[in-house]
């Protein structure tokens, strides 16, 4: 079983604590990745089942967890403009099909 190499400790101080920080970013980059993918496949699942109304309200929901992580630059803003615009499009033929 072949392993990572274990990296060595930064000695400057200022090395150190960039790590530290580098943890906590990352830590908190990740809960916001996984919030942003559950908010879309939530929206995915809505649309799947058939349920319009929950489609439409989960939908609200995603847009604004979108535009929060493009802000932040944990994924690019087209990337989130291009997610928004196939779940809308997914949501719009939802409501038609229905009416």
């Amino acid at each position: 079983m072949a392993t990572k190499p274990k990296k060595k400790n930064p000695r400057l101080a200022s090395g150190r604590k960039r790590v530290r920080q580098d943890i906590k970013l990352n830590a908190a980059n990740t809960s916001l990745r996984s919030k942003y993918r559950t908010a879309v496949k939530n929206v995915e699942k809505a649309v799947l089942t058939g349920d319009k109304s929950k489609a439409t309200e989960l939908f609200a929901k995603m847009q604004a967890v979108v535009d929060t992580i493009a802000d932040k630059g944990i994924f690019h803003k087209n990337k989130a403009a291009r997610d928004k615009s196939r779940l809308s499009a997914k949501v719009k033929a939802l409501a038609l099909a229905a009416a």
